[in-house]
């Protein structure tokens, strides 16, 4: 069976060094990954499925927050991943969001974001590493729960802006231990899920696998037209986590 094309987008200016690391995970997965980015070509067409990948701060001009002296902005990736989470949707393709990701799906469905996440939530950890050093607890009842089990889970954490309200369609599907939120996910057609951490760097964990794994059933249920939330939920009823 040909594998779903996965498209990554990534930072002019470090993605040559996550790519890799992404798209070996979505090999492993079963998929094979694209590299899209500010200036280069973006066919939706040519691809079954999309990751927004991590990076630099989301510009607040986005969802009406202020600006922060100490961001690091990038607009023209800003406005292109903007628009791919809202034709994805629109064409009900599959979407997954890894950190500035994640937030990039909210904030493209009318959310919003907290720029100073640990200054909200003072009693979350702050830590910044590639290593697995914050504990999370993954809500139930959530399709996260069904991919990866309901087990505290160690992640790591790079972030600096977290989830704030809610964009449409979505709910929590994560938080810390201080109550950030860490993971968010739609709730009907088409598949999305956003995590605040970097499982690409935890590629030796099953159950960071299965994130990459989910998003690769639904793009295969996107390319036969298929019910993409059925297609991950019974292929984590039969390899449960």
């Amino acid at each position: 069976m040909t594998r779903p094309v996965i498209a990554v987008t990534t930072s002019n200016r470090s993605g040559w060094r996550i790519f890799p690391l992404v798209a070996l995970n979505v090999w492993f997965a079963g998929g094979k990954a694209v590299r899209w980015g500010a200036g280069r070509p973006a066919d939706l067409d040519a691809v079954d499925g999309v990751i927004i990948g991590g990076g630099d701060d989301i510009s607040p001009d986005i969802y009406g927050g202020q600006i922060v002296a100490s961001a690091r902005l990038d607009p023209e990736r800003d406005a292109l991943e903007r628009g791919l989470v809202e034709e994805t949707h629109d064409r009900g393709m599959p979407v997954l969001g890894i950190c500035r990701g994640s937030q990039m799906i909210n904030v493209a469905r009318g959310g919003t974001l907290h720029q100073d996440a640990y200054g909200v939530y003072r009693s979350s950890r702050k830590i910044r590493t590639i290593l697995p050093r914050k504990e999370i607890w993954i809500d139930d009842n959530t399709r996260l729960s069904r991919i990866a089990g309901l087990q505290p889970m160690t992640v790591n954490s790079l972030h600096t802006q977290a989830v704030d309200r809610l964009g449409r369609g979505l709910r929590v599907a994560a938080r810390d231990t201080g109550g950030m939120i860490q993971a968010i996910e739609s709730v009907r057609e088409p598949f999305a899920l956003g995590v605040q951490w970097h499982p690409e760097h935890l590629i030796y964990a099953r159950r960071q696998r299965r994130i990459f794994r989910s998003l690769v059933m639904a793009a295969r249920a996107y390319r036969k037209d298929l019910r993409q939330l059925r297609a991950v939920d019974v292929h984590a009823r039969l390899d449960p986590a």
